[in-house]
């Protein structure tokens, strides 16, 4: 006797994509029209007619062409899908596949507009970058000029605090006050004319003309009577004024010296012949200075009150150069 042995009937799977290729052959379609029809590329369309479904997106999209597929072909659609299912041993239950009738891409940016985009956010960010340094390149020069003092503060004597502007440049204070230095020099001429003839006339008195010739003559003329006197007195007039003459031509061929007392707090500048600048700054009330160079000497004061001018121990009068509270003048010109 023989065993009875239960048969096994195997179940067959069936490819639903190779039932859609022998459909689209018989209809005279290619691979290409049909791929052009469903919005498929060639190769999601020959991956799905050979059977090779791990390769497309997954099992949902591929249940939505084969039904995109059988719908164009005219063919029954749940009977590919439930064949699909059997050959990938997948369940389409709870999935809400429908027909597509076409299947829509993502729509793909062109590169050539990302890189214009890209390019106008370049220059973009570009024109900023340089509008902004201009703004800070003219806010650093806006800040440079107003550093620049324009008032300088002085202190009169009375306590009171003044504001004087400063003076144009040497270059134009000199062309201005050109006609102004000429009458300084004029005056301090005059004021020298007139001391001589002064100190020629005090030697008529005999006991100072005695005193004042003393240390210029020898011992035998000290012994000389009284009476001799006023004969003698006009002489050391002569050799007094020769004196002063020769120094005031090496003073104004030489160095000059000028002397400043300051009474009250003034600014002042002092440039020499060549335009060197001696002195320039706020001096306090109480100070002095003394400044020697080649002349002529310009000097601007800012509050000319509070100075007194000597120059080569002459006393300058700085009245007739003055001009509200400042003072431009020319000494040794």
């Amino acid at each position: 006797m023989k065993a009875a042995h239960p048969e096994v009937q195997a179940v067959t799977r069936v490819n639903p994509g190779e039932t859609l290729r022998q459909a689209r052959e018989s209809n005279g379609w290619s691979l290409a029209e049909v791929a052009q029809k469903l919005n498929l590329t060639v190769s999601s369309l020959s991956n799905l007619e050979a059977g090779a479904f791990d390769k497309l997106p997954g099992h949902t999209f591929a249940r939505g062409y084969i039904r995109a597929y059988a719908k164009l072909l005219g063919m029954d659609q749940a009977i590919l899908v439930q064949e699909f299912d059997q050959y990938t041993g997948t369940d389409s239950q709870g999935s809400s596949v429908h027909a597509l009738g076409r299947i829509e891409e993502p729509v793909r940016v062109s590169h050539a507009i990302l890189r214009i985009v890209s390019l106008l956010l370049l220059v973009a960010v570009v024109g900023v970058g340089f509008v902004w340094w201009q703004d800070q390149s003219s806010q650093r020069g806006k800040e440079a000029v107003s550093l620049t003092p324009e008032h300088v503060e002085v202190e009169g004597a009375d306590g009171t605090t003044q504001i004087h502007p400063i003076d144009e440049p040497e270059d134009q204070a000199v062309a201005e006050g050109q006609s102004e230095a000429d009458a300084s020099t004029a005056q301090v001429e005059s004021q020298a004319q007139s001391e001589a003839p002064a100190s020629a006339a005090t030697p008529a008195a005999p006991t100072p003309v005695a005193r004042s010739a003393a240390p210029m003559n020898t011992a035998p003329v000290q012994a000389t009577p009284v009476a001799q006197a006023p004969a003698a007195a006009p002489a050391p007039a002569a050799p007094a004024s020769a004196v002063s003459a020769p120094d005031t031509a090496a003073s104004a061929v030489g160095s000059a010296q000028v002397n400043i007392q300051f009474s009250a707090d003034c600014w002042t500048q002092v440039s020499d012949g060549n335009g060197k600048l001696l002195l320039s700054a706020l001096k306090r009330k109480g100070e002095s200075v003394d400044v020697s160079g080649k002349p002529p000497f310009a000097v601007r004061l800012g509050y000319a009150r509070g100075a007194q001018i000597t120059y080569n121990g002459q006393a300058v009068d700085v009245a007739p150069f003055t001009t509200g509270e400042t003072a431009r003048l020319k000494l040794g010109q």
